[in-house]
């Protein structure tokens, strides 16, 4: 296990910083977010590659994993491109000046290449204990929960890629479809695949790895999801004062009058 392990964290550790040299030619740190799925899709790969037999559970997280990290990554890329850095990472290049380019290095890029490598450790684990048991009820359990929650995240993106792309709704606050239950139906979706990547690796021997999808809980409800997004969307959406009161800000559920 250790092995694999390091080879993924080196792995990712050098995407990062090949990605972070392309960041500066470019003058935009926002390319990194286009990286975040597909960087668990090497993950699984490599993690599957390094084991000798690779069971039906290996080759069931190693599907899961790619579906959901390539169709994330290519949502992101196609609704970057053309527009510039991210006001993120504009925000922080006015901050910082002149250091930006070594300190987006280590807040940016070697940040989330950590974040990404421990995130990921109950599907590593679950390659190297290369479980032989068959599958099991925690197995559906795990996937039932990461059909819904790629359901969440693909039709949530999906519904306000389509919102956004109306002129006429410039301004206004998104409250139709899945978005009409949750104010961010593509962090819950987030959430519920982790989780249920994680019960089908405990179901292989990896149940201890439980701080992993905690980590993601965290950062998707408390740092970089839910609370850094709704920081600013309210001075920017008048209306979205009279949504958050109405409207559950994660868990689904039916809206307040």
């Amino acid at each position: 296990m250790a092995q694999t392990l390091l080879t993924t964290l080196a792995s990712i550790v050098a995407a990062m910083i090949l990605l972070w040299i392309v960041s500066l030619i470019r003058r935009d740190a926002s390319i990194v977010d286009p990286f975040w799925g597909a960087g668990f899709v090497l993950v699984a790969w490599l993690a599957c590659q390094m084991t000798d037999a690779p069971s039906w559970r290996a080759w069931l997280l190693v599907a899961l994993t790619t579906a959901w990290g390539l169709r994330l990554s290519t949502f992101l890329a196609w609704r970057n491109w053309g527009h510039g850095e991210d006001r993120r990472y504009a925000a922080m290049r006015r901050y910082h000046g002149r250091k930006f380019w070594w300190v987006s290095l280590f807040t940016v890029f070697l940040l989330q290449a950590g974040i990404l490598w421990f995130v990921s450790l109950p599907i590593q684990a679950a390659m190297a204990a290369d479980s032989a048991c068959k599958l099991s009820w925690l197995d559906a359990i795990g996937t039932s929960l990461w059909v819904i929650g790629f359901f969440f995240e693909a039709v949530g993106d999906w519904q306000l890629a389509r919102f956004k792309a109306d002129a006429a709704n410039a301004g206004k606050v998104m409250d139709r479809g899945l978005w009409r239950y949750t104010r961010h139906p593509n962090y819950f979706g987030d959430f519920c695949v982790w989780w249920g990547l994680y019960l089908i690796a405990a179901a292989g021997g990896a149940a201890w790895t439980a701080a992993s999808p905690i980590l993601m809980s965290v950062l998707l409800m408390k740092v970089s999801g839910v609370s850094l997004l709704e920081s600013t969307i309210a001075d920017r959406r008048p209306e979205y004062a009279a949504y958050k009161a109405r409207t559950n800000a994660f868990f689904p559920g039916f809206r307040r009058c």
